[in-house]
């Protein structure tokens, strides 16, 4: 069954679980996920495979790894 609460977010933008949930938790961090209107809090020991579809790769250097990796950082988005 999920609860939910609105909690307050003071200003430094920290937001306080409730001891219970925090109780629960089998870790003391967690991920946010910011999906277009909203942030969803997860256990960071929690499977975060599910959130990632595919890579795709735009190199010519698969041959080689050293030009690969040079290619890879080139391109990267941060």
């Amino acid at each position: 069954m999920s609860k939910v609460e609105i909690r307050p977010i003071d200003s430094q933008g920290r937001i306080i679980l409730p001891k219970s949930w925090r109780n629960r938790l089998k870790t003391n961090s967690v991920v946010i996920i910011d999906e277009d209107d909203r942030l969803e809090i997860r256990p960071a020991d929690a499977d975060l495979s599910r959130f990632v579809d595919a890579v795709e790769v735009d190199a010519e250097h698969f041959d080689d790894y050293h030009k690969l990796r040079k290619g890879l950082k080139k391109d990267a988005v941060y």
